[in-house]
C-alpha cells in the first residue's frame, strides 16, 4: 500500500478529510486536478456559512484558533417573504442563538482564510501528501485495496478511495454509481457589498417571486449576496457593468444597511438537486458535492460535507477499535446508514421549499406567511429549527459536540 486513503479532490472536503482521519492514525494522498493556489490575502467575494457544528469540528482539528480573528458570528437569522422595493412582509420567521444557550448558530468564513488554513494544516502534518496539479484518469478496486492512475501514468494504491470531487464526480462516475436529482431553472449570484450600517450579526432570507435573496454577514460592514433569479435573467444581470447590477439589487436589499457598494469578485452558477444513488461502492466512500449537491436555500451545502467526514471520522475509529478493515463493504455500509438518509432528506426539504416559495401566488403567499409566522410565535419549534441551522440536529459525530 502506498497510503491508508486516496482522497480525490483537494478543495475543502478533500484536504479536512485528511487532517479528520490522520487524527485516527491514518495517512493519505490527497490528488488535486488544480495546482497549488498561491493566496495573496486579497478578498475575492468567496464566503461559507459554517454552522456551529462544522465550527466545533474545526476547533477539534485545532484550526479555529487562526480562523476565528477573521470570522463573522451569525447570532440570528431572519426570514421573510419580500418584493423588490418593498422590504420583509409582516410575519417572518426570528431565529436567535441564546435561545439554544450558544453564542451563535455559525459563523462566516472567506475562502481567503479558510483554504489556506486547510492546506497549511495539512502541510505540516506527515500523515498526510498533497499532488497537486494532477488528474486521475482510472481506478480500479479488489478486494484489499483501490488503485488510482494519474495523467502521468504514476499509479497509487490504498485501503479506500474517497471521492470529494464534487458533483460531476469522475470517482462515482468510474465506480458506476448513478445520481437522481432536478435541474432548477435558477441560478445563483453570489458577490460580497459594504454597507453603511452594521449588519449585527444578522442573516437575512428574502423569499422573492423568482428565488431567494441570502443575505449573510461578514466581518465589518459588509455582507455576503446569494441571489437566486431564473437562469436567463441571471445570466443577463451578470454581465451588466457594476452599477446596472447593483440598481438591481438594492430594491432586492432594501434599505435596512444604507447605501450599499459591491466588493470582491461576482460569481454565478446554475442550480439542482443531485443526489448520488449510493454513497459508497466496493473500497470507494462519497463525500460532500460527491455525495449530495443541494439548493443553497439553507445554506447547508458545505456542512453536509463537514458532517460527512466527521460521521466517517466515528465509523472508522470504531473499526480500527474492532480490528475491522476500514474498507470492508460491512464499515462502508455504516456510513452510507449514517449519512444517506440525513442528506437526502435536506435535499427533499430545500427543493420543497424553493418550489413553494420561488412564486408570487397569493394564496402561496399567504400560507407561507401565516406559516412562518406561527412557527416563530411557538418555542420548540423555533428551537428546532435553530438546531438544525446550527448543525445539532440528529445524530452529531463526536468532531461536531464541541
Amino acid at each position: 500500500m502506498d497510503t491508508d486513503l486516496l482522497i480525490v479532490g483537494g478543495g475543502l472536503n478533500g484536504p479536512l478529510a485528511a487532517l479528520a482521519l490522520a487524527r485516527e492514525g491514518l495517512r493519505s494522498i490527497v490528488i488535486d486536478a488544480r495546482p497549488r493556489e498561491d493566496f495573496d490575502g486579497a478578498f475575492d467575494g468567496r464566503s461559507y456559512a459554517v454552522a456551529l457544528g462544522s465550527v466545533r469540528m474545526l476547533r477539534a482539528l485545532d484550526l479555529w484558533d487562526r480562523l476565528a480573528p477573521d470570522a463573522q458570528p451569525i447570532t440570528g437569522i431572519r426570514a421573510s417573504d419580500g418584493r423588490a422595493g418593498e422590504g420583509a412582509a409582516a410575519l417572518h420567521l426570528a431565529f436567535d442563538a441564546a435561545e439554544i444557550g450558544e453564542p451563535f448558530m455559525g459563523q462566516m468564513i472567506e475562502d481567503r482564510h479558510l483554504r489556506p488554513a486547510l492546506l497549511d494544516a495539512c502541510a505540516a502534518e506527515p500523515r498526510i501528501e498533497m499532488r497537486f496539479g494532477t488528474t486521475v484518469i482510472a481506478q480500479e478496486t479488489e478486494a484489499a485495496s483501490a488503485t488510482v492512475t494519474l495523467g502521468d501514468g504514476t499509479r497509487l494504491t490504498g485501503r479506500l478511495l474517497l471521492g470529494c470531487d464534487g458533483r460531476g464526480s469522475g470517482v462515482a462516475e468510474r465506480a458506476r454509481i448513478g445520481r437522481v436529482g432536478a435541474r432548477y431553472d435558477q441560478a445563483a449570484l453570489v458577490c460580497a457589498i459594504s454597507h453603511d450600517r452594521p449588519h449585527e450579526g444578522v442573516a437575512h432570507q428574502f423569499f422573492m417571486p423568482a428565488g431567494p435573496l441570502a443575505i449573510l454577514p461578514l466581518r465589518g460592514n459588509r455582507s455576503s449576496i446569494v441571489w437566486t433569479e431564473a437562469a436567463g435573467t441571471a445570466a443577463k444581470l451578470n454581465a451588466l457593468p457594476e452599477d446596472a447590477y447593483l440598481d438591481i439589487l438594492r430594491p432586492r436589499v432594501g434599505d435596512f444597511l444604507g447605501e450599499i457598494a459591491l466588493t470582491g469578485t461576482r460569481y454565478s452558477y446554475p442550480l439542482s438537486l443531485s443526489l448520488a444513488q449510493d454513497f459508497v461502492a466496493p473500497r470507494v466512500a462519497l463525500v460532500g458535492d460527491a455525495a449530495h449537491g443541494i439548493h443553497p436555500i439553507a445554506g447547508q451545502g458545505l456542512n453536509l460535507g463537514f458532517k460527512d467526514i466527521a460521521a466517517l471520522s466515528d465509523v472508522v475509529r470504531e473499526a480500527r477499535r474492532r480490528g475491522e478493515d476500514i474498507g470492508a463493504p460491512d464499515v462502508l455500509a455504516r456510513y452510507q446508514r449514517w449519512r444517506r438518509f440525513d442528506t437526502a432528506a435536506m435535499g427533499v426539504a430545500t427543493d420543497a421549499v424553493n418550489r413553494l416559495f420561488s412564486n408570487d401566488n397569493p394564496l402561496l403567499r399567504l400560507g407561507r406567511d401565516l406559516g412562518m409566522g406561527l412557527i416563530s410565535a411557538t418555542p420548540i419549534a423555533r428551537r428546532a429549527f435553530i438546531r438544525q441551522a446550527a448543525g445539532l440536529a440528529g445524530e452529531v459525530p463526536r468532531l461536531m459536540q464541541g
